[in-house]
């Protein structure tokens, strides 16, 4: 439908990480581009680098990526693809979960693990300092019943030793980041939301909301993991599918559209192992939903 020649993501607007690190709003989640499960290698390896090559040329500068995704595998592909990285390209990832299978994701912040995740996604990715390093839980239900205090203490040194730009938490709630941020500063949140499934873990959906609130008030960044809508939103004939066919577009691009002007601190990461989903993705940027488009998608919860 959209022209991609005119690299489509820089139409999605800007946000600035920690007053230093501006990226384009419509990034990439380099989740998906592992095996079955997130676990192991990819089935196209080929495929999985070239989709990470064409993220950079239609305008996407900021990567999301985590340790635990493959586990591995993610960084090191990122590195293969893309290394030396182009100038502006901003590379996140996260540490703070262990990975014993398919689909298994146990956690584990203690201060030992963390540093020695770091230092791994240091070596994978191929560089002396992390732009966005990430804790990827906040739950206390963790291996060894980790406190957050110790958890973004040891984070923070790491950040005080130069190995660390910026730090963000995800799958954190309210009060998390709240104490979060008595200890390091935090630039990003990283939960579940789409407009179909706005709940995150341990987050009601108008908790979710709040969240988004709180972090645009602060200039904290807000990437909604699973953008993508699903179950009942996207039935035939729904509002998401009117609205998409009078955009002559897809209802996933009309989602990542939605999710753009619900608040101008969002950072999207939709993830795909395919070159033309990606594509599709990233038109998502060029389209402008009226008020009316945007309310009545709003006002659809399942």
């Amino acid at each position: 439908m959209q022209n991609l020649n005119n690299r489509p993501a820089t139409q999605s607007g800007t946000f600035t990480l920690g007053g230093d690190l501006t990226v384009n709003r419509l990034g990439y989640g380099a989740m998906r581009i592992t095996g079955d499960g997130i676990w192991g290698p990819p089935k196209d390896k080929q495929e999985s680098l070239a989709v990470l090559r064409r993220t950079v040329e239609l305008g996407i500068n900021f990567i999301d990526t985590a340790d635990s995704y493959g586990p591995n595998v993610s960084e090191e592909l990122i590195a293969e693809a893309l290394y030396p990285y182009a100038q502006g390209l901003v590379i996140g990832t996260k540490g703070g979960k262990l990975r014993t299978g398919p689909n298994v994701w146990p956690n584990d912040i203690s201060p030992k693990h963390l540093r020695e995740a770091l230092e791994g996604s240091l070596r994978r990715l191929r560089v002396d300092r992390i732009d966005l390093y990430q804790l990827h839980t906040g739950d206390p239900n963790n291996a060894g019943h980790t406190s957050i205090e110790d958890a973004l203490g040891e984070i923070a040194k790491m950040r005080a030793e130069g190995k660390i730009r910026h730090v963000g938490v995800s799958n954190f709630t309210i009060d998390e980041l709240a104490k979060a941020q008595k200890i390091v500063p935090i630039v990003s949140v990283q939960n579940r939301y789409n407009p179909s499934k706005r709940e995150s873990e341990r987050m009601t959906p108008e908790q979710s909301d709040e969240m988004i609130d709180i972090c645009a008030k602060q200039g904290i960044a807000y990437i909604p993991w699973g953008p993508l809508a699903a179950g009942g939103l996207t039935r035939p004939g729904g509002p998401l599918d009117q609205i998409a066919k009078r955009h002559n577009a897809q209802p996933s691009q009309i989602t990542l559209a939605w999710l753009l002007q619900r608040s101008p601190n969002v950072i999207l990461i939709p993830g795909t192992s395919s070159v033309k989903h990606l594509e599709e993705n990233v038109a998502g940027a060029t389209i402008k939903l009226t008020p009316e488009e945007f309310k009545a998608i709003d006002q659809e919860r399942f």
